[in-house]
């Protein structure tokens, strides 16, 4: 068709020259807008908020389909790059400058230079473009080029861009999974907080911060005391099910003292109580006792429920009359974005391909192994299945389940990263931060390698001597007596991705020591535990070393 846009050939007439030129792109008759609105609705969604912490949740839910019936067809609007580049200035055409010239070159070293140079020019690109992910009126090629890296569609296979258009745009399942263009609409919204950097804050004038600093001092203030509302909750939860089950056994007791079937011979008198009946006595006054305590410890937590729901009575009275959103700095959103080029770093290595664009010449992942929302999730939950407290975490005896943010960033890397075990505002029940790279060799590695760094973290953050006590302890002495050199934390990494995937199934490749110290510290679920100890003589005195633990009450 002579109206068929074709992005390579538009590349090759429009780099005749190099200098930057903001209207290059802003061709009469083309509308610009491409309206996403229709498909990123702004109404209040249906399934539950994922910036919302809710520890009754105790799993995934299941997934049932990774990808639409239909696809969006957005990918194959001839108009796909000229409405990605269009409006956006230097960044663009720089970026338009260079992809133009590696497309073209025939000089392997040329392409190689190029390829280097595109790297930066990307990143500037997309930072001009994270401030507009707020913005419903966003055109969908600048959604994808963040969410995707797809700067051009013809650099897919027929089957990835069907695969790529049939992906959900939406969150259905109200996980904190999240691709970077909803991380940085959730950033210029105040939902999430920046990632934490090493930076010291820079102090502004108190004319420059206005309501809008104090806003965002309340919003830390009640992220703070969210952490204490919940925990003092989830501890009443705790303890209202076992005075529940203490009164049930009381009362069953009760009842059975209470029976006094016929003496026979001497109706209507009825028996005097059995043996059985008189050592229900010392029963009852055990769970009476037992009651009395419990409610000693309910009223305390009642109190700090009581305290923790004032405080936030008041915070939310403070409020009420500032504005609904918090207008984010567009140098925060841009900080953001270098925090996430950061991460995306760390997925990729030293060593790994750093090339920022979609292509299908660095593409070599299946439908079920590529970085899409839905895969993870599934990811997650088989990780979940065989670690049953990877996100969890234990304040006073109850343990809590909180799933990370986790930051799907569209690069060729192998190995996802924890940034953050938890925000340092709220250590009880605020989410860390992982990135997942969403074009790995194996999806399943990566999703290990994010899940190992975060338990380190948390066990690390958590731990009163991190060299002496736990899970990094016992671990840090052992590496120490073998006198290993290297990142301690690459080599639990390592460690804990042949727990899951070989130790898990019976292959033994871990050594003794280690096993040991995952088997306490990381333990499988009992079932597991149980098979596996009916199939190995190794497994089976683990087993038995559970056993004497708890019999001694020092497991």
């Amino acid at each position: 068709m002579a109206d068929d846009f074709d992005p390579v050939a538009f590349i090759l007439e429009n780099n005749s020259s190099d200098e930057a030129n903001t209207d290059e792109f802003d061709i009469p008759g083309v509308d610009f807008g491409n309206d996403s609105s229709a498909l990123f609705d702004d109404d209040e969604p249906t399934v539950r908020d994922p910036f919302t912490v809710d520890l009754s949740i105790k799993g995934f839910e299941p997934v049932t389909k990774t990808f639409q019936d239909e696809s969006t067809g957005v990918f194959d609007d001839p108009k796909y790059y000229k409405v990605l580049m269009g409006g956006e200035g230097q960044s663009a055409q720089r970026l338009h400058n260079l992809l133009s010239k590696y497309l073209t070159s025939k000089d392997p070293q040329d392409r190689v230079m190029y390829r280097q140079q595109i790297i930066s020019a990307y990143w500037e690109f997309v930072k001009s473009l994270a401030p507009k992910m707020n913005i419903s009126s966003t055109p969908m090629p600048k959604r994808m080029v963040m969410r995707y890296a797809v700067a051009l569609p013809s650099l897919f296979t027929a089957e990835q861009k069907e695969m790529f258009s049939k992906a959900f745009f939406e969150n259905t399942s109200g996980e904190p999974i999240l691709y970077l263009d909803e991380w940085m609409k959730a950033i210029a919204t105040g939902k999430l907080d920046l990632s934490a950097t090493d930076d010291v804050p820079q102090r502004k004038s108190q004319m420059q911060q206005g309501g809008s600093a104090e806003q965002q001092y309340l919003m830390q203030l009640k992220s703070k005391n969210a952490g204490k509302l919940q925990s003092a909750e989830s501890q009443l939860n705790a303890k209202e099910s076992e005075r529940s089950m203490v009164e049930s056994e009381l009362k069953s007791r009760i009842d059975n003292l209470c029976e006094h079937p016929p003496y026979v011979g001497l109706a209507p008198h009825k028996m005097t109580w059995s043996d059985a009946q008189r050592k229900l006595i010392g029963e009852i006054q055990e769970r009476l006792r037992a009651l009395q305590k419990i409610d000693k410890e309910l009223a305390k937590f009642l109190d700090e429920f009581q305290e923790a729901k004032e405080i936030g009575n008041s915070l939310d009275s403070k409020m009420a009359d500032m504005p609904q959103e918090i207008e984010v700095d567009l140098s925060d959103i841009h900080k953001e974005m270098d925090t996430v080029r950061q991460m995306a770093k760390m997925t990729v290595g030293r060593k790994g391909n750093h090339f920022p664009v979609y292509s299908r010449e660095f593409f070599h992942c299946l439908p079920n192994s590529t970085g899409f929302r839905e895969n993870v999730i599934k990811t997650f939950a088989w990780i979940e299945s065989i670690d049953p407290d990877c996100f969890v975490r234990i304040h006073k005896n109850q343990h809590n389940r909180i799933v990370p943010y986790t930051l799907l960033v569209p690069t060729y890397g192998d190995m996802g990263i924890c940034w953050e075990p938890f925000n340092r505002y709220n250590r009880l029940t605020s989410r860390g931060r992982i990135a997942i790279p969403m074009y790995p060799r194996d999806l399943k590695i990566a999703c290990l390698a994010a899940v190992a760094d975060l338990r380190w973290q948390v066990a690390k953050a958590k731990a009163i001597d991190w060299t002496a006590d736990g899970l990094t302890g016992q671990y840090y002495q052992w590496i120490e007596s073998q006198k290993l050199k290297g990142d301690l934390k690459t080599y639990f990494i390592a460690d804990y991705i042949l727990w899951m995937t070989k130790e898990s199934t019976g292959i033994q490749k871990l050594t003794k020591e280690v096993r040991g110290i995952f088997w306490r510290y990381m333990p499988f679920p009992q079932s597991l535990k149980d098979d596996l100890g009916r199939r190995s003589p190794v497994y089976a005195d683990l087993v038995q070393k559970d056993k004497n633990r708890e019999m001694s009450d020092g497991y």
